[in-house]
């Protein structure tokens, strides 16, 4: 299938621990800075021939990440009992965006929307993704 896309871009500073011995020294409290890409697919463009309003997908990725940014996540009752890792956080970040989509806070073109993907990059050299349909 043929797909166009839109990405924007924003970023987020959150302080975390994980649980487990896998994670070594990260199971301590620790500080990261994330570079948050979100594409926006569809198969066809919309009636103005965009894939989606990119003032609007920045503003409500903005919005997003709004709610986590300078944030403690382990104090955070939304990941209480779960490892916020790089793939989770794509996840949360992306299914809190579809919401936005389906409330109509993207416009009514974005209804027509196929599909989200939330990258969130650690590095230059390592990122998650995490992608969903709409």
């Amino acid at each position: 299938m043929t797909l166009f896309s839109v990405t924007v871009r924003d970023h987020i500073m959150i302080a975390h621990s994980f649980r487990g011995e896998v994670f070594g020294p990260a199971q301590r409290l620790h500080g990261a800075t994330f570079v948050v890409d979100a594409t926006f697919r569809r198969a066809a463009l919309d009636a103005d021939n965009i894939v989606v309003d990119i003032g609007l997908a920045s503003q409500e990725l903005n919005a997003v990440l709004g709610q986590l940014n300078y944030r403690n996540l382990d104090e955070e009752s939304a990941f209480a009992g779960i490892n916020t890792s790089t793939e989770a956080l794509a996840q949360v970040i992306a299914d809190r965006l579809a919401d936005r989509v389906h409330a109509g806070a993207l416009g009514e073109g974005a209804r027509g929307l196929d599909g989200i993907a939330v990258t969130l990059h650690e590095s230059h050299i390592a990122w998650a993704s995490y992608e969903r349909t709409l």
